[in-house]
């Protein structure tokens, strides 16, 4: 496709050409772009048809919605009212614009509005005659859906008869049909299971399961539906405003989001666009949006439509999160364990808020399973601050030049056979920590906030340590020259004097944290608590047999077997004896009393407490088997606010509802346990 303008009237026809295939293909479940690609693709179409009014033709894309009902193995059916398509706002500035059409239409600024999430899944028609079910369609052309009544009547969210003694003679409501993540993630386990090909993301998963053949699978797959609109209500209450609309269709049985507000003026609709965008990732289903609507319907009759859209609402798309580009590479990476996790090399392409010219495969059953090949056009996504993965491959685009990816059978860094042992899902490199990679990220989490959490020792500074030649182990960090990166260009007194604190510090660290560190398999944070306040320290325990290990509450026979195992190791134990000399904490006042009263719980601490540190409150948590983090989100239990609490994370709290608690109150929560927060 070009991509120049040079020629708009052959641009245009190519663009109309293309979207209207991806508008097909995306109905029939089998995308070939991403939404944001085929967002920008008309966004083109409409500026230049802006630009030159002679060249739109009633058939453009710009002037349709959805898509014709061909190859389908479902009767058409027509609605009994027409669908509209939403125009896109992608910023405020946008929704501003919005505004002022309406108000020079209108003569006034409207007021009041609805928000609702908008929600990524299969828009349907639901007709309803005397209260019960007649029948169900996809929204298909706008004009015509496809007949998918029996498939929708599986779906337990969606009543089969009215809740109401004196139900609408004729009722029409529209939905979307959605997939949580939670049974996108069952689903594709069966698959994984039965070998069969994964699903890209739960939007696709939902359309395909509601236009299978067998309704039997289709009641298998835990969809569920929002209700957003009633397109036509005959025999039923009058109406005044949208909201009033949809506490009626609560009233006959329908589901309706619990996230939808009245809101009333565009400032109070920005905060709630806002706030939306960044609770997205803290909802159980996907969301890519928020759709806004002026709520007095009486204003909706007379904004009207235009040949697509109506002009009384519009949907504002947060920033994309998937994107398609091409897959160039498939390479390993080995981590500290030895896995072998494969990685797709990209075309960089932005998404998420990023650049991204890598991302994450997981392992080689996930790459068969997904059937993706070097050279395919994938789709990627990133969402928030997790790592960006290859969704899928479109399969519709390959040429046949694509090559199937097979693990290596050496490692690329140290030349060692890598193996996959029978029983489990991930390919290890048989070298010890002589590979360099292996090494290399071993340190990394020994330093990261995991381990022993040492603060300006990250990748590229354990890279240039390495380079030098100045550690070789963990044990090294403590006891290397740190004067000697005074000879490193951007290395001065104070980063070096900063680094030497962080290491100093860390000396003292709590000792789960360090058995923690030390990498040993299956030992994570939880297991080395336990392990610690039962032995006292690490001298003990790895004096421990495995018998003695494996009777230690929540510790059973592969965890014993597996510490008993590396504490017989040589190279291991001297390691311990290292770390000992240079001054590293072994032993750990136990505290009997002290259990996992804290399992499940997220603590944030803000300001000053009297009786903590901020480490040693975090290490109170930590010990009661609670995690400690530095920023407020949707799974934060409760933030501590000492004095001088950051302004920015007690706004936060109060945005999400996050219950804030004083330090009298934190001292309860760690002896009690949760309990005191709901008093």
């Amino acid at each position: 496709m070009t991509d120049t303008i040079d020629d708009p009237q052959a641009r245009a026809v190519e663009l109309r050409e293309a979207l209207t295939e991806y508008s097909r293909l995306y109905y029939l479940d089998e995308p070939t772009v991403a939404d944001a690609d085929y967002d920008d693709l008309m966004r083109e179409l409409r500026a230049i048809e802006e630009q030159h009014p002679d060249l739109v033709t009633p058939e453009s894309p710009t002037q349709t919605v959805g898509t014709a009902v061909t190859e389908s193995t479902f009767a058409a059916v027509e609605h009994l009212r027409p669908l509209f398509s939403l125009d896109n706002a992608d910023s405020i500035t946008t929704l501003e614009a919005w505004m002022a059409r309406m108000t020079r239409q209108l003569g006034e600024e409207p007021k009041g509005f609805s928000c609702e999430l908008k929600i990524d899944g299969l828009a349907v028609v639901l007709v309803y005659e005397n209260g019960r079910l007649r029948t169900g369609a996809t929204r298909g052309d706008g004009v015509t859906g496809e007949d998918i009544t029996a498939n929708l009547r599986t779906i337990e969210d969606i009543p089969k008869t009215l809740d109401s003694e004196s139900p609408p003679s004729l009722l029409e409501v529209r939905g979307e049909v959605y997939m949580s993540f939670a049974a996108f993630e069952e689903l594709n386990k069966h698959q994984a299971e039965a070998g069969l090909r994964l699903f890209s993301n739960a939007r696709n998963a939902a359309a395909g399961s509601v236009r299978m053949k067998d309704t039997s699978v289709t009641a298998t797959r835990q969809l569920g539906i929002w209700v957003y609109q009633a397109g036509i209500i005959e025999g039923g209450p009058d109406l005044s405003t949208h909201t009033e609309t949809m506490e009626y269709l609560g009233s006959l049985g329908f589901v309706i989001n619990e996230a939808s507000e009245r809101l009333a003026d565009l400032a109070a609709v920005e905060g709630y666009v806002t706030r939306a965008e960044k609770e997205r990732h803290d909802q159980a289903y996907q969301t890519d949006g928020v759709v806004i609507k002026v709520d007095d319907l009486d204003l909706q009759e007379n904004l009207g439509f235009t040949s697509r859209a109506p002009r009384w609402a519009i949907a504002y798309k947060f920033p994309p999160e998937e994107r398609t580009t091409k897959l160039r590479d498939i390479m390993i990476n080995i981590g500290r364990t030895g896995a072998a996790t494969p990685f797709a090399v990209l075309e960089p392409v932005f998404v998420g808020g990023a650049n991204v010219g890598m991302a994450t495969l997981h392992n080689q059953d996930q790459v068969a399973l997904k059937d993706v090949r070097i050279g395919d056009e994938v789709i990627v996504r990133r969402a928030g601050d997790v790592i960006p993965e290859v969704v899928g491959p479109v399969v519709a685009t390959r040429t046949g030049d694509e090559k199937v990816w097979s693990m290596p059978t050496e490692c690329p860094f140290c030349g060692n056979p890598i193996v996959r042992p029978e029983g489990e899902a991930v390919a290890r490199c048989t070298g010890g920590f002589e590979c360099p990679s292996r090494l290399r990220e071993w340190l990394f989490h020994f330093a990261s906030r995991g381990g022993l959490d040492i603060e300006h020792l990250g990748y590229k500074t354990i890279d240039l340590l390495l380079e030098r030649e100045l550690i070789s182990d963990p044990s090294d960090i403590f006891t290397f020259d740190t004067d000697r990166l005074l000879e490193v260009e951007g290395w001065g007194e104070m980063s070096v004097g900063n680094l030497r604190s962080a290491i100093d510090e860390a000396r003292e660290r709590p000792v789960p944290r360090l058995l923690t560190a030390l990498g040993i398999r299956h030992v994570g944070s939880t297991v080395a608590r336990r392990l610690i306040r039962h032995f006292g320290g690490l001298p003990a325990l790895l004096a421990a047999s495995a018998d003695e290990i494996a009777e230690v509450e929540g510790i059973g026979r592969v965890i014993a077997d597996g510490v008993r195992e590396w504490a017989d190791d040589t190279e291991n134990r001297t390691l311990v004896e290292k770390l000992e000399d240079a001054g590293v904490r072994m032993t750990e006042d136990v505290d009997e009393s002290v259990g996992d009263v804290l399992a499940g719980v997220t603590l944030v601490v803000t300001g000053s407490l009297d009786g903590f540190s901020r480490d040693s409150a975090k290490a109170a948590i930590e010990e009661r088997g609670g995690k400690a983090t530095g920023s407020v989100s949707g799974t934060t239990t409760a933030l501590v606010t000492g004095d001088s609490p950051g302004a920015a994370k007690v706004t936060k709290a109060e945005d999400l509802g996050v219950p804030q608690i004083d330090e009298k109150i934190f001292v309860k929560l760690l002896e009690q346990g949760p309990s005191v927060l709901k008093g």
